[in-house]
């Protein structure tokens, strides 16, 4: 069966982060398998972006704030809905959710939900006040949306089982549904020389990485705060290793996270490469000896799985969903989303002799394709809503 899917995003901007890239890579592997797939989001129709895009974009903003309002999109939807078998909505709390709610009600196109981690009650326990905010929301804005949901995509079995923490006022038809990316594009390739010819201070140290959106969420202070601990104890060498910020680091966090650097006294650790892409980011991962995430919260953590992909253990906290298997098989080490729980982790790393450092980098690719490759996602995609689409 051919199916014809329309992704709704909030944004399709790479800078977005997991989501979107998610929904880029199932986006071609699903036209590849000769399906269509489209997407509606709510960016300007003149932003830069979407001219990178594989697939057919509407492009229907540009919406209003951080929510995104735009008065096109139900319309849009009422009038465009029925070209496609299903709508699929990539997280929720913005207004692309709560307008395919509203535009698919009197269409009959059913619609499932990803929520991407975002229903975690990580904010509950953490931000009350934003908690507060999001209640205030739930019961007309996201309750009744996950309700009608034919079903409710998640990406582990951690995800479902938080997800039903955050609310009592809960109903959906929960599915966990395999996910994953694409990885390396070609693991026989060096790609190391594209990021060194940009970083060529880097060559011949020993190089951690922490890839993705700086936000307080994803804990680097907690990685820089270890990071000091391990230099005073002698255990980390500031003239040998150093810590690779790649990714968007713009903005208030990133200059705090400057100034505790400074103060720490490992600002010299610290190496900041703005985004990269391409063969760039494909060549960091293959140079870091490990990837460091010590996220106080993470539904999948796309840049996790990219990083077993290119054969990179993973030290990340337990606040990751994905952590159980990763330990199981150990392709990566995990431990609790505090400084001194990175830092035990970042200890138990270097503790190890070589021989099992290779056989865990053996190992980070064998997890990524067993569990997590792009193609085992999208067929996974596929089945599930083919089988749901006949009843």
């Amino acid at each position: 069966m051919r199916l014809r899917i329309l992704h709704a995003l909030r944004s399709i901007n790479p800078a977005e982060g997991g989501p979107v890239e998610g929904v880029r890579q199932l986006t071609k592997v699903n036209l590849a398998f000769g399906h269509q797939v489209d997407i509606v989001c709510l960016d300007a129709p003149d932003a830069p972006w979407l001219d990178r895009a594989s697939t057919t974009v509407h492009a229907l903003g540009p919406g209003r704030g951080v929510y995104g309002y735009t008065p096109r999109l139900v319309p849009w939807l009422q009038e465009n809905a029925r070209r496609y078998d299903c709508v699929i909505v990539n997280g929720i709390w913005q207004y692309h959710c709560y307008g395919v709610w509203r535009g698919l009600r009197k269409t009959g196109v059913p619609y499932f939900v990803f929520p991407h981690g975002m229903l975690d009650p990580w904010f509950k326990y953490r931000h009350p006040l934003k908690h507060l905010k999001k209640w205030l929301y739930w019961p007309w804005g996201g309750y009744p949306v996950l309700r009608d949901a034919r079903a409710v995509f998640f990406t582990c079995e951690e995800e479902r089982r938080l997800a039903r923490e955050s609310f009592w006022l809960y109903d959906c038809d929960e599915i966990v549904l395999n996910y994953g990316t694409e990885g390396v594009p070609d693991p026989a390739h060096d790609y190391r020389p594209a990021f060194f010819a940009q970083h060529e201070r880097l060559r011949g140290l020993r190089l951690f990485l922490f890839l993705g959106r700086v936000h307080p969420k994803k804990g680097p202070d907690l990685l820089f705060e270890a990071v000091a601990g391990l230099q005073r104890s002698g255990i980390w060498n500031p003239a040998t290793m150093r810590v690779v910020m790649a990714g968007p680091a713009e903005g208030g966090y990133a200059d705090e996270l400057r100034a505790l650097a400074q103060r720490e006294g490992v600002a010299d650790s610290i190496y900041w490469t703005g985004m990269v892409l391409g063969d760039e980011k494909w060549g960091v991962f293959q140079a870091a000896e490990a990837f460091v995430l010590p996220s106080h919260q993470e539904n999948f953590g796309i840049a996790v799985v990219e990083a077993l992909s290119a054969g990179t253990p993973v030290l990340i906290s337990k606040q990751v969903n994905i952590w159980p298997e990763i330990a199981a098989d150990r392709a990566g080490l995990a431990g609790e989303d505090t400084v001194a729980g990175c830092r035990s982790t970042l200890e138990r790393w270097l503790a190890l002799p070589e021989d099992a450092r290779q056989m865990m980098r053996g190992q980070a690719v064998r997890t990524f394709r067993h569990r997590y490759t792009a193609n085992v996602s999208a067929r996974a995609l596929a089945s599930r809503l083919y089988l749901m689409l006949r009843h």
